[in-house]
């Protein structure tokens, strides 16, 4: 692409973005190349062409070069090189972006380090500010900000001990499965089969690294210990320190006090899961009165008002704030809060009073907000009602919970949620309804049975008013330029549209060219795809395609729900953010003492990329200690038949999931048959090298399981089904390439499947 009158050549732009050590965005680019007047305008159309041309990126309001990290990572320490020095990977980016750069140095950070404070080892989460470098092996260096909390040189494991010397820690991790010895002494009193934490005291150098049991965590074989596997592997903080119980648990309850709007005359009512514990959010909805809005409706989303008990740099804020959320686990919750506030204080129990945060909405007919306020309110709700119970009411099943509040309360919800409906379909989010699988336990915590929940008009409902209030809030926020934290989830990136093209066209099916792609596009392909036999897997792959949402006080608007500014309100119990937000609104509109601090202000950019961490932290977390307990749930059943959906491929073989219970395995390609089976990667397909026997994403297939490893959540099967026919691979063999990484390993198979939604 030519440059345009005067403007620098799009190579003299990437370049720029190479060598520079600070933030860069368009002003910063014009003024780099003495751009002025009209001629700005003829940048920006250039800029916007790179970047739908995947030459540059724009995160945050910042470019950069299509390759590059953001300037603020959170890393993950990888390994040390042959000269000692450590290198790193991006702890976000992992597995998710397989072109983003992967080996970064770590540099010391300059600091006087006390003699009492360990220096970062491997496994150990980095907050780090990165840049270039002109070294080809490290293109990007890092200097450490500080370390983040967490499992330092931790890893979790099966003890075997031996008669003959040293004992043996089997990692837990699915990724390695490695050994590490256990010297004479440093069993901690351990016993053979247990699960134990230990500590790396010798890396690995020649025969194994050594470790030392710090901490006994029970049988490997009962299942009831299995979540305790993520919590220490992830470095997830379970227990709170004695002084943040104590704090907790001499708050007093607060009274209604002056200068709260008093509205527990308001039958507000809890929506939530039958099993919750702790309730975040209320909701109340009636017709406007108003004569000049006629059909339009007034809705209230009341909200735990927890920073008027956790004030900013107390100890549990300090605790909230290490944890980033609360993490939920089939057999128990971790929480961010402790139970004192969780499950009481801040939890809008049924007919108890409680102080609240409301926002206060007005619609019109169509569902378009006309208005919004946000105040601080004395609240107590009418009841505590289940989605199905709620459900059951609105179609003519009430109990004698529901019954009383039908007509005052759930019709006018129902009603409210039915124009927000038309002003959703209107808007076109991105439309991506994926089933999730629910563990059932039993009262030892084994799984009883897996089941696929029914999305209800409930859980819709509830959904729509708290993105309405979370829009309200970023509004409002953003008008008083206050600094927040924002949920943002940017557009896909072009490489991944276009991978998706190519993919598409080979099931003949097609995406626009020549166009930005909005949501409307991406659920016009799911739509083309509704009802054939590629349904699934279309929906799968355009899940593929989106990036991921991260929390940032620079907004880029939310795409999947199609949305020019987004931030969370609605959870404060269980997300740190969602406290940031509310701390900022009692600034913005001088609603107590008790708002954001002048050093929260200052440090978010910080806080976002730590929050970024800590919820992905939490869903890996979550998904792994799922994948072990269905294999513990299917321990007794090799060598039995399932039906099972192609999911995924590497070169190495299959990624199937059993259509019954959800569960994720492999089948390595050289179980497949007799031929030699080639993966082809646009057509998302393994394909006979002589025969054209074709295994193709989304396939419904017959398997066998082989082998089960309970504690990985590893299952290994064979396939029983036949492929389609097609061309034979012939010279179409994909040979796989290693890259010049230090100490780098082939890859063992494990899933790649991501969450089934990204996270709002």
């Amino acid at each position: 692409m030519a440059a345009s009158r005067g403007l620098p050549s799009p190579d003299q732009i990437v370049e720029f973005l190479k060598t520079a050590d600070a933030k860069v965005g368009k002003r910063e680019i014009a003024r780099a190349f003495g751009i002025k007047g009209a001629d700005r305008v003829e940048l920006k159309k250039l800029l916007r062409k790179m970047a739908d041309d995947g030459l540059i990126a724009t995160r945050r309001k910042r470019m950069s070069d299509a390759s590059g990290l953001p300037p603020v990572t959170v890393l993950r320490v990888a390994g040390v090189d042959s000269d000692g020095e450590l290198y790193g990977e991006p702890a976000e980016w992992a597995r998710e972006d397989e072109t983003a750069p992967k080996v970064i140095i770590v540099m010391p950070s300059g600091r006087k380090r006390s003699s009492s404070v360990k220096p970062p080892g491997i496994g150990d989460q980095l907050l780090c500010r990165i840049s270039r470098t002109n070294d080809v092996t490290y293109p990007y260096e890092a200097r450490i900000i500080r370390k983040l909390q967490g499992a330092k040189g931790h890893i979790v494991g099966v003890y075997q001990p031996s008669s003959r010397g040293n004992g043996r820690v089997v990692s837990a991790n699915r990724k390695d499965r490695l050994e590490f010895e256990v010297p004479r002494g440093d069993e901690g009193g351990a016993r053979k089969g247990e699960l134990v934490r230990a500590e790396i005291t010798r890396e690995r150098g020649r025969g194994f690294a050594q470790v030392r049991i710090v901490e006994r965590l029970g049988d490997a074989a009962d299942q009831r210990n299995i979540s305790l596997v993520a919590i220490h592997q992830h470095g997830i903080p379970d227990q709170f320190p004695e002084e943040v119980i104590q704090a907790a648990e001499a708050l007093k309850e607060l009274k209604p006090p002056k200068g709260r709007k008093d509205l527990r005359h308001v039958p507000l009512v809890t929506i939530d899961p039958p099993d919750a514990r702790d309730h975040d959010d209320a909701v109340w909805a009636a017709p406007d009165s108003d004569a000049a809005n006629k059909g339009g409706f007034k809705v209230i989303v009341a909200i735990a008002d927890v920073a008027a008990y956790v004030r900013t740099g107390s100890v549990i804020d300090k605790q909230a704030r290490i944890r980033g959320n609360s993490v939920y686990f089939p057999d128990r919750v971790v929480p961010m809060l402790p139970e004192r506030l969780s499950t009481d204080l801040c939890s809008l129990r049924g007919l108890e009073d409680r102080p609240a945060f409301a926002c206060f909405m007005t619609f019109d007919k169509t569902g378009r907000k006309l208005d919004h306020s946000f105040d601080r309110i004395w609240m107590k709700s009418a009841a505590k009602l289940s989605y199905a119970q709620a459900q059951a009411a609105i179609d003519g099943r009430s109990d004698d919970v529901s019954g009383p509040l039908l007509e005052p309360v759930l019709k006018p919800l129902w009603r409210a949620y039915e124009a927000l409906k038309k002003a959703r379909d209107k808007r076109q989010p991105l439309e991506l309804d994926l089933p999730e699988r629910k563990l059932v336990l039993d009262s030892e915590g084994r799984i009883e049975r897996v089941t696929t929940p029914e999305r209800l008009d409930a859980h819709k409902l509830i959904e729509e008013f708290m993105i309405q209030a979370n829009v309200a809030a970023a509004e409002v926020l953003e008008k008083a330029k206050m600094p927040l934290v924002f949920r943002v989830h940017e557009a896909p990136a072009p490489e991944k549209i276009d991978a998706l093209a190519k993919f598409l066209a080979t099931l003949g099916l097609s995406a626009p060219k020549g166009v930005v792609m909005k949501p409307q596009h991406f659920n016009r392909i799911l739509e083309a795809a509704r009802g054939g036999p590629n349904e699934h897997l279309v929906s799968q792959t355009v899940l593929r395609s989106q990036a991921q949402a991260v929390y940032t006080p620079d907004n880029q608007g939310h795409f999947g729900l199609n949305l020019r500014r987004y931030a969370h309100f609605t959870s404060p119990i269980r997300r740190y953010a969602d406290l940031i937000v509310h701390r900022a609104l009692i600034s913005a509109l001088k609603l107590g003492d008790d708002g954001l601090s002048n050093e929260d202000m200052a440090s978010l950019e910080e806080l976002a990329g730590v929050l970024c961490l800590t919820e992905r932290r939490a869903m890996l977390a979550e998904r792994e200690t799922t994948d072990r307990l269905i294999a513990h749930y299917l321990s007794g059943n090799i060598g039995a038949d399932f039906k099972a959906r192609i999911g995924g491929m590497v070169k190495a073989g299959l990624f199937v999931t059993l259509t019954d219970s959800g569960a994720d395995g492999f089948i390595p390609a050289s179980t497949l048959g007799q031929d030699y089976f080639v993966h082809d990667e646009q057509a998302m397909a393994m394909v006979g090298e002589r025969t054209g026997e074709t295994f193709r994403m989304g396939d419904m297939v017959d398997v066998r399981l082989l082998e089960v490893t309970p504690l990985a959540g590893g299952l290994r099967f064979e396939m029983l089904s036949k492929g389609s026919a097609g061309k034979p691979a012939g010279g179409r063999r994909q040979h796989s390439s290693k890259r010049g990484r230090p100490g780098a390993k082939a890859k063992k198979p494990g899933s790649k499947r991501r969450a089934s939604r990204a996270r709002r």
